[in-house]
């Protein structure tokens, strides 16, 4: 039930017994003042005086001719049930005003409060120039709102050093990494290389290239978890195919299969972060996998991909999200750790999941849900 549905309901129910209470107050009073001997009313007789019930004709020679002497507990009966039958509607109209005065100042109380779900449903990590800026007397919603815009200029001025240091880092620890890079290919150009001054080079080569991708991958995993700078529509399956034609290499390579079985798929977000997310999903499951292996990749309700491989133990499993985080027997391998982190950091930036399990036959099954746009369509 919503806030303003219950303080309309606070609203109504406070006002039913404040009305009740007065309703009985002015019944008990009337009915100490109503008295109950006979009562004389000189007034002239209609015409038939039973249809008036309570009203009985009384032989008095002293009393005038058009003059009634009326039971004082009929009278008091007839008049207090018309006064509650009276004060039962009245409550009850006055009941139906007050729940719609109560729904409305009820609205006019949480109009601040959804003021500021409404800026908090626009804010992303890109966009934090928006405030609530809520005008009115200093009260406690007054003092909330101008709390919350503080926070919003405390977390874009936290945006903005993490941006720019992300920019700074990229800059700074791409170039030793080139330079290096570089030197070592000179290196192994010179005529008087020998062997060993080759076998170096390629470990030297090597190492630059993870230590390239580790930093590669960092970037990436602090640009997913910031938000989405940028959205438009993708077809989720053709990035599908785009990376599975990128690993075609790498499975080659590590004796890998695919098996494909996708369906259009559009997915309001940024290519470059899905790309990636795809990506490294295959790449792990080929790396990851037996000589001889396969990996299966369905896309229809989910984006699921299942690899062969050695047995994953299911308490390890979470662990794999976590960043550097590898099982023992893949430490032999050329990833950085980093996949699955991104992977998920990817995928909750497009307010979707991903989680894993092991495989029945060893391996691992890795299933990524993703907000899908627009009208499914046949494949």
């Amino acid at each position: 039930m919503k806030l303003r549905t219950r303080l309309t309901a606070w609203y109504a129910g406070v006002f039913l017994i404040a009305g009740v209470a007065l309703v009985g107050l002015n019944y008990w009073l009337l009915a100490e003042w109503m008295p109950m001997e006979g009562i004389a009313v000189s007034r002239a007789l209609p015409p038939d005086v039973a249809a008036y019930p309570g009203f009985a004709p009384v032989e008095a020679s002293q009393l005038p001719a058009d003059t009634l002497v009326v039971s004082g507990a009929d009278f008091a009966a007839n008049t207090m049930n018309t006064v509650l039958w009276q004060s039962v509607v009245a409550l009850l109209v006055a009941a139906v005003i007050a729940v719609w005065l109560g729904w409305v100042v009820a609205g006019r109380v949480l109009a601040p409060l959804h003021a500021i779900t409404a800026t908090a449903h626009r804010l992303e990590a890109e966009r934090l120039d928006r405030r609530i800026e809520l005008d009115g007397p200093p009260d406690e919603l007054k003092e909330l709102a101008d709390t919350f815009d503080g926070m919003l200029d405390r977390l874009a001025s936290s945006f903005d050093s993490q941006k720019r240091f992300v920019a700074n880092a990229s800059h700074e620890l791409r170039t030793p990494l080139a330079v290096q890079r570089t030197l070592i290919e000179v290196a192994l150009a010179a005529p008087d290389a020998n062997d060993d001054m080759r076998r170096l080079g390629a470990h030297l080569l090597d190492t630059n290239e993870r230590s390239e991708k580790l930093i590669d991958g960092l970037l990436l995993l602090a640009r997913s978890d910031r938000g989405l700078a940028t959205r438009e529509l993708v077809w989720l399956d053709e990035v599908v195919d785009d990376e599975i034609e990128a690993c075609a290499a790498l499975a080659a390579e590590k004796n890998v299969t695919f098996a494909v079985r996708t369906r259009r798929y559009l997915v309001d977000g940024d290519p470059v972060l899905l790309a990636q997310l795809v990506g490294n999903l295959l790449r792990n499951a080929v790396l990851y996998n037996v000589p001889g292996g396969s990996v299966t990749v369905e896309l229809d309700r989910d984006l699921t991909v299942t690899n062969t491989g050695p047995t994953v133990p299911a308490q390890a499993v979470p662990g794999l999200f976590e960043p550097f985080r590898r099982l023992r027997d893949r430490t032999g391998t050329a990833g950085s750790g980093l996949g699955l982190s991104i992977v998920q950091s990817v995928a909750r930036a497009h307010q979707g999941s991903a989680k894993a399990r092991p495989n029945g036959g060893g391996g691992l099954v890795v299933q990524v849900s993703l907000p899908e746009t627009g009208v499914r369509q046949p494949s």
